[in-house]
This record gives structure tokens, C-alpha cells and sequence, in this order.
């Protein structure tokens, strides 16, 4: 098995193995399909994925602290419950220290030992019971406080 890396496609070259290459049927250049001016190599999908895990680190791990009565949304990115939406505002009911874990038996789940540390209120959008009160725990890492009209 051979481990040399393949070294990384122009745009030119990502162009040509789409069927793409920027020359109409007369053999002239066709500013239409010719997309890109520069021959740079691309750069890796890993850089912009190591980036965005940075991002949703910080995120994660940082913030304003939450207080009961906060007005509270989904960072972004972070969402992994059903409620709220994103976007849609919720308020804190309790901050839980310790914080409840939860009970996922399976470490291969994200819910896996995941700190429970709010119970937040939110009304339900749909279903049954459209527009009831509900009591969720969820994890505070993953909140910020709502600001009305930025969401």
C-alpha cells in the first residue's frame, strides 16, 4: 500500500475532473465555465474542519454565566436536544450543582455521561400538546442568554 499523500488539485484540475475545463466546443476559453482566474492548489478541508472544531470549543466552553429567569438560546452549533428550536427563546427554571448525568448506557451516544446542569421552560410548538409548559434539562454549556430581535 502505497502512503504518499496526493498532493493537492488546482481549481483548474477540480474543474477538469467535473467535465468542467473552461474551453467551449470551438477550442476558445469560455468566461461562463472558466470560474476561477488563479491556478492555486485548494486548500484542505481539514484546515476549515480543525477551524470549525476550534470555534465550537470556545463556544462551548465559554460565556456569560446563567442566572434562573435568564431568557436563554442555542449557541450556535451546539443544539443536540429537541427543545427549543433555534432561535426560539426558553428561560432558565434552575442551575443544578452538581449537575444530573445522563443515564445513556451507551458511550458510543453523545447524551453518554452528558452533564445536565439547567432545566429550562419552554413551550412546546407542535404536536399534542402545542403550547404547554415544559421542564427539560439540558446542558448550560450549550446556552446563551436572548437578546429580543437578534435571533
Amino acid at each position: 500500500m502505497d502512503s504518499k499523500k496526493t498532493p493537492p488539485l488546482s481549481s483548474r484540475e477540480v474543474l477538469a475532473k467535473l467535465g468542467i475545463n473552461g474551453i467551449d466546443h470551438a477550442g476558445e476559453s469560455d468566461p461562463e465555465t472558466l470560474c476561477f482566474d488563479d491556478d492555486e492548489p485548494l486548500a484542505s478541508p481539514l484546515d476549515d474542519l480543525a477551524r470549525a472544531l476550534q470555534q465550537r470549543f470556545t463556544a462551548l466552553t465559554s460565556g456569560s454565566p446563567l442566572r434562573p429567569g435568564d431568557t436563554v438560546v442555542w449557541k450556535e452549533g451546539l443544539r443536540n436536544r429537541l427543545w427549543p428550536s433555534y432561535g426560539k427563546p426558553a428561560i432558565v427554571i434552575e442551575l443544578l450543582d452538581p449537575p444530573v448525568f445522563d443515564a445513556e448506557k451507551n458511550s458510543g451516544s453523545p447524551y453518554f455521561r452528558e452533564p445536565l446542569s439547567m432545566t429550562l421552560g419552554v413551550f412546546v410548538e407542535d404536536g399534542l400538546h402545542r403550547g404547554d409548559f415544559m421542564v427539560w434539562h439540558v446542558d448550560a454549556r450549550r446556552f446563551q442568554h436572548w437578546h429580543e430581535g437578534e435571533n
